[in-house]
């Protein structure tokens, strides 16, 4: 008898690994578990969906998940950085110079490893009711595996555009279907958010902090709808996070990223982190990110993070802080070598890193570890407890100020740029209104959320009301405004001394091309060419 086994995908969602096609290959049954008497209890059903949010994440294997930086770099936000170890996982995408044929396996593995996920989910969502445990934890489970397909899904459209839609647990002749439409996939994530909101709780005890609930749901539509330039919708959501839900925003901008604020005020849903030394659950990305070569005075190595250098601050960021005089902001998302670091400036007022192997002079704030957690970590590379937040409520204010303004309803817009401004100490943009209120808002969502993982897929789908262009092609290309910065108009001390990393990145875009990746050219072979490829590529 031959059976789809389950043991494979367990390995994969709970230690990663195994490749795309192994996902639920059918093979004779030799006394392994099987989707027939798995989830025989709620500890089996429930270890299964706990695996889900690590393979959702899978951060601590920075390898699985490096296109989140690299799409950093692929923006007027950041470079590369390193200058010192080979950079062909990322020189592709982040200088554009990545076609179908070279394209790095950073997009091969994102891809893999959000469909092994979505695999999980749908085993998940499809075996769970079947489960011999209570109605309301199936409706729990079965909702946050909803999530977790939705924002999949949701990462992939925004990487590939049309992608192929698969909701039931699939055998190998799952692997030669065609993509499915932006707008069938976008549908397929709203219904999944909505059913899951519709049960899943608003809260959970300190034990169960950090599990998705009906609010992380709400404000995941909010984005989707704003993605799908559906503005009543994603007002409607956003507005009802705020007025609703249970949260606030941080005092302190400083404090939204912070090793010591786990599921802050803010926080509306975050991927847990932890420093246990026996576990690889921490976030690797402080190490990633971290400042490249560090320099301390002898007998203090235990501040050392020894810190890899990838993805750093490009100077046309800085600047666009610096505009605004936008001090607070800048501090807290932006380190510049020599300088104290803000909310650590007692145990580094003067941080210090060899700016011959780094592009530009500068690190994330947000991904930095506080010397005071640094001296506790025994391992300072797969343990840095630093959770991974994906949606906050400061994102919804700005989702509602860009829907209202599309709305004709600019009075609301300047509210919530107001509020968010007013939180570092700046004044409001009243005198404002059509596009230069527009790019007032875009200009606040950069400010506010560099780093954060939405700069690339806002420049795609923002469309400049004057140009007619995504502002993704206004920023990249031989004319555009990022690369004429830094051929031109740069006079920054660090990256202009630095051709290791060409001063050019972004003059090789090219427009009805580079607004998407490529699909992986290995998953449009196994499909037996059924599935097709981007445009341009």
């Amino acid at each position: 008898m031959k059976i789809k086994i389950l043991y494979m995908l367990l390995a994969v969602v709970l230690l990663g690994g195994l490749s795309a096609c192994e996902d639920f290959i059918d093979i004779e049954e030799r006394g392994s578990q099987n989707l027939d008497n798995y989830f025989a209890n709620e500890s089996e059903a429930e270890a299964f969906v706990n695996g889900l949010y690590k393979s959702f994440a899978n951060w601590d294997d920075w390898w699985q998940q490096i296109i989140r930086l690299t799409n950093i770099m692929s923006t007027d936000d950041g470079w590369m950085g390193n200058l010192q170890q080979d950079p062909s996982d990322h020189y592709a995408l982040a200088h554009y110079f990545v076609e179908a044929s070279n394209a790095p396996g950073s997009i091969n593995n994102f891809y893999t490893y959000k469909y092994l996920n979505i695999g999980a989910c749908n085993i998940a969502i499809s075996e769970i009711p079947n489960a011999s445990i209570s109605e309301e934890l199936k409706e729990r489970l079965v909702g946050e595996a909803k999530f977790f397909r939705a924002f999949s899904y949701w990462e992939l459209v925004q990487n590939f555009g049309d992608v192929v839609l698969i909701t039931e647990p699939e055998g190998t002749s799952g692997l030669n279907k065609g993509r499915a439409s932006q707008e069938d996939v976008y549908k397929q994530i709203i219904k999944d958010l909505k059913e899951a909101a519709s049960v899943l709780p608003e809260g959970y005890d300190e034990e169960d902090l950090g599990r998705v609930t009906s609010w992380a749901c709400k404000a995941l539509l909010a984005r989707t709808y704003l993605f799908m330039a559906d503005y009543d919708n994603a007002y409607a959501y956003a507005d009802t996070v705020i007025r609703q839900g249970t949260f606030s925003l941080e005092p302190n901008f400083v404090d939204i990223w912070s090793v010591y604020n786990h599921h802050g005020v803010e926080s509306i849903f975050e991927i847990n982190a932890s420093s246990e030394q026996n576990y690889n659950v921490g976030n690797r990305f402080s190490v990633v990110m971290c400042a490249r070569g560090e320099i301390w005075p002898e007998g203090e190595e235990d501040k050392i993070m020894d810190g890899w250098g990838w993805c750093v601050p490009s100077s046309h960021l800085e600047q666009a802080f610096l505009s605004e005089g936008d001090e607070i902001r800048r501090k807290s998302t932006i380190i510049t070598v020599g300088d104290p670091v803000y909310g650590d400036e007692d145990e580094n007022p003067n941080y210090q890193f060899n700016v011959d192997i780094n592009k530009s002079g500068r690190v994330w704030r947000k991904y930095y570890v506080p010397i005071s957690m640094r001296r506790q970590l025994t391992t300072k590379d797969r343990h840095i407890p630093l959770p991974m937040i994906l949606l906050r409520l400061g994102e919804m204010y700005l989702t509602r100020a860009e829907a209202a303004y599309y709305l004709g309803n600019e009075g609301q817009a300047k509210e919530d740029i107001k509020t968010i401004r007013t939180r570092v100490g700046l004044g409001d943009k009243d005198d404002l209104t059509g596009n230069d209120l527009l790019y007032a808002i875009w200009k606040e969502r950069r400010l506010e959320l560099a780093s954060e993982g939405l700069r690339l897929y806002d420049l795609r789908r923002q469309i400049d009301p004057v140009s007619g262009k995504p502002r993704i092609a206004e920023a990249m290309g031989p004319n555009g405004y990022f690369v004429q910065y830094n051929l031109y108009e740069s006079t920054d001390p660090y990256e202009t001394i630095h051709p290791e990393e060409p001063q050019d990145k972004g003059i090789r875009f090219k427009e009805g091309q580079h607004e998407l990746w490529p699909i992986p050219q290995s998953e449009i072979d196994r499909s037996n060419g059924v599935m097709s490829q981007n445009p341009g590529y």
